[in-house]
């Protein structure tokens, strides 16, 4: 097939993922400006224009070709039924690097226990196709409306009896004076790309280098370096001690009996790790951030 020519259309999520991902984009080494009145940010990469579009319509353009690659939820994939190529799984967000969940939540009082409770009741969501299909698969017969926003509400007003809502962490929905009785699926944000525009060579060697990138910062950003000086008669202990992607880099220091050992270890480790190190006789222990990880 002959190449598709020009530069690569690159999509990003507009709302509450735009700065997730213009910060992630910038950790993987391209920068992104934004300029608020216009939808078409600048980035530093003259083979990459960039477009703003919600995330909930990203999959459509993307499969139609007025982009041929950008960054949008599962949930949204599926709720426009998109032909699209799946690059990468990407999990981030505005809050944390994990999966979000599209929940059922009734009012906290609700006489409401079970999805098959909703029988003939109705469901207030954005995600109205995707609920549709999900409960006629179960065989429970429900009455949808679309939410335009503040879809929490609806319960609270008496507009709805359930809605099916996304979250992260519940707490919205729970201040809301709802509870979640029911998980409908998990989404996370996907690298996704035309499929004119992944055969085409060219195109599809930047895509490959954006998803490798996106995926080192994704990965770096849960890990960090660890360095320190480490007396030769507890080394073993040490190195036992560190975990780390293959093994610890170890180095004798000039004209002594002590080394320098250096590893990458999940950050999360580390304020357990480094006081048994200094317990073992460790010193001059050094943590600092990585940039990304391949």
């Amino acid at each position: 097939m002959e190449g598709v020519t020009g530069r690569l259309k690159l999509g990003i999520p507009k709302g509450s993922l735009q700065d997730a991902t213009i910060a992630l984009f910038r950790r993987s080494g391209w920068k992104i400006r934004v300029d608020g009145r216009s939808y078409f940010p600048e980035i530093d990469d003259e083979s990459i224009e960039c477009a703003i579009c919600r995330a909930q319509e990203m999959s459509v353009y993307v499969e139609n070709g007025t982009l041929d690659v950008g960054l949008t939820g599962r949930d949204w994939i599926e709720e426009n039924s998109s032909d699209v190529y799946v690059v990468e799984d990407l999990v981030y967000s505005k809050v944390s690097q994990r999966p979000a969940r599209w929940v059922l939540a009734v009012a906290y009082d609700s006489q409401i226990k079970t999805i098959k409770d909703l029988e003939g009741k109705k469901v207030a969501t954005e995600l109205i196709n995707f609920t549709k299909k999900y409960f006629e698969e179960k065989g429970i017969a429900i009455r949808t409306e679309f939410s335009w926003g503040a879809t929490e509400a609806k319960v609270v007003s008496g507009l709805a009896d359930a809605i099916v809502e996304v979250t992260e962490t519940g707490s919205t929905i729970r201040a809301h004076g709802l509870k979640i009785i029911h998980e409908l699926m998990q989404t996370n944000t996907r690298l996704i790309a035309n499929h004119t525009a992944w055969e085409d060579p060219q195109k599809r060697e930047k895509i490959q280098q954006i998803a490798l990138l996106l995926k080192g910062a994704l990965r770096g950003e849960k890990l960090v370096g660890l360095k320190m000086n480490v007396p030769k008669d507890v080394l073993d202990q040490a190195v036992d001690l560190l975990p780390s992607l293959r093994a610890p880099t170890v180095a004798p220091l000039y004209k002594s009996d002590w080394f320098s050992v250096e590893t990458v270890v999940s950050s999360a480790t580390v304020r357990d790790l480094i006081p048994e190190l200094i317990g073992i006789g460790a010193e001059g222990i050094i943590e600092y951030p990585l940039n990304k990880v391949i």
